[in-house]
């Protein structure tokens, strides 16, 4: 199925620790962080739950030029295809504070628009090709294109065109076919506050489809026909980040495999409420942990936390491993002799170029990864975009840090880091002959 996606693509992060005092300068916990969790949310996380499931997903979406908007383009590469809009600002993000498994505080940054212009070809063509469209607005300008809405509404009657409203966004147009706001956006953008009046009144307003109000827990009302469909129960205090995202993507999807409105409400229903028990979209580590894709409990972070709590010792390595060569496999098969899981913090490829010039790497971060990933030696990869490992080593904290031997212990800004809490940095002798330069060269025949 080729799924065009549209919206408002941000950069979501959760820094997620324990609380167990107060600051003695304000009533506030104090939050011991021990990781940092990145991953694409609005429009851009409903790409990648598509593409999960198997579908060609295309996202027309805006991003800064900025770090969050380069961290997106990594996050989605290879996973989605992405058609660009012009873009004012910075990135949105939101970054999220939670302890004991619940948000603290919500830090939002980020005041970028997509301006509205022509939006050209590479949309119209995509557009064409659709099996299905999903519009997932976030309020940020993508939806308000006035070029794209005339394009939205000439779409043909059997490709399934769904809106997911943003209160501060812009109403759907009369063409869609079903328009899917949560409890507190239908309350916000009626006036009404039972479900099936406010569902009624924006049916009658927007001159859609059909409108269905998803009510989290309780599952969903859709006009017409007037129907509540109920929700499986998913545990108590279950992190529902994300659940949104979801339901519009299992009901786009249902819909453009020919199921009546109704029983694709009652579909996304179960589908958003197994995505909430299964831990919502905390669970999608990213490139920055463990590559991409959702893999609960096999993050970077959770493994560390796994073998420190059966009292266990964690090493890291580091290094950009690019053509990997039998020093590269000593050097790991060494390091992690020397504790009880070995963690690989690799440089991204904006890094290696930083480091090594324009014409590195050779190989992309997403195809190293995949290299170490595979030596029996490696527990975890975490890749990063720094020049320097030191922000995530502080994160990690690691009680070994092995580098190459032909580096100085001294000289090396990780051994400060290292040593701040109590962990110690190894070197590894190198195996005369190899490195990728010399690889590359033909040196190392």
């Amino acid at each position: 199925m080729n799924l065009v996606i549209i919206g408002d693509a941000l950069l979501d992060a959760d820094l997620t620790g324990t609380a167990t005092r107060l600051c003695p300068d304000a009533p506030v916990p104090v939050v011991d962080l021990d990781a940092r969790r990145r991953r694409p949310g609005g429009a851009a996380l409903a790409a990648l739950l598509a593409a999960e499931e198997g579908a060609d997903v295309t996202l027309i979406a805006g991003r800064g030029d900025d770090a969050a908007g380069r961290e997106l383009d990594r996050l989605l590469a290879g996973r989605v295809r992405l058609v660009d809009v012009p873009f004012l600002g910075g990135t949105p993000t939101k970054t999220r504070v939670r302890a004991d498994g619940r948000s603290v505080v919500r830090l939002d940054a980020g005041d970028g628009t997509a301006a509205d212009v022509p939006l050209g070809e590479a949309v119209q063509e995509a557009l064409r090709d659709a099996d299905a469209v999903l519009v997932a607005d976030y309020g940020r300008g993508v939806a308000r294109n006035t070029w794209l809405r005339r394009e939205l509404s000439r779409l043909p009657p059997h490709v399934p065109l769904v809106w997911d409203p943003h209160p501060r966004g812009a109403e759907p147009v009369a063409r869609a076919d079903l328009v899917v706001p949560n409890h507190a956006e239908a309350a916000r953008l009626s006036g009404a506050t039972a479900p099936d009046a406010a569902a009624t009144a924006l049916w009658r307003h927007w001159e859609c489809g059909a409108v269905a109000v998803t009510l989290g827990a309780r599952g969903a009302v859709v006009v017409p026909p007037g129907a509540h469909l109920p929700a499986p129960e998913v545990p108590a205090g279950s992190d529902v980040c994300g659940a949104g995202d979801g339901f519009a993507v299992a009901v786009v999807r249902a819909l453009a495999a020919g199921a009546p409105i109704a029983e694709a409400v009652r579909a996304a229903v179960e589908e958003a409420s197994r995505f909430v028990a299964a831990g919502g979209a905390a669970t999608w580590t990213t490139e920055a942990e463990q590559g991409a894709g959702r893999q609960p409990g096999r993050s970077a972070f959770d493994l560390v936390r796994q073998v420190r709590g059966g009292g266990g010792r964690v090493v890291a390595a580091g290094g950009c491993f690019d053509l990997l060569h039998p020093g590269h496999v000593n050097l790991l098969d060494r390091a992690r002799s020397l504790g009880d899981a070995l963690v690989v913090c690799l440089n991204s490829d904006d890094s290696v170029r930083r480091l090594k010039g324009s014409d590195r790497p050779v190989v992309r971060a997403e195809d190293r990864r995949r290299l170490l990933e595979a030596l029996e030696c490696v527990d975890a990869v975490v890749v990063f975009d720094e020049t320097s490992p030191c922000e995530l080593l502080a994160e990690l904290r690691p009680d070994v840090w092995v580098k190459g031997g032909d580096y100085e212990v001294e000289r090396l800004p990780e051994t400060r880091v290292v040593e701040s809490y109590g962990g110690r940095t190894v070197l590894v002798p190198l195996v005369a002959g190899y490195s990728t330069s010399r690889l590359l060269s033909g040196a190392a025949g």
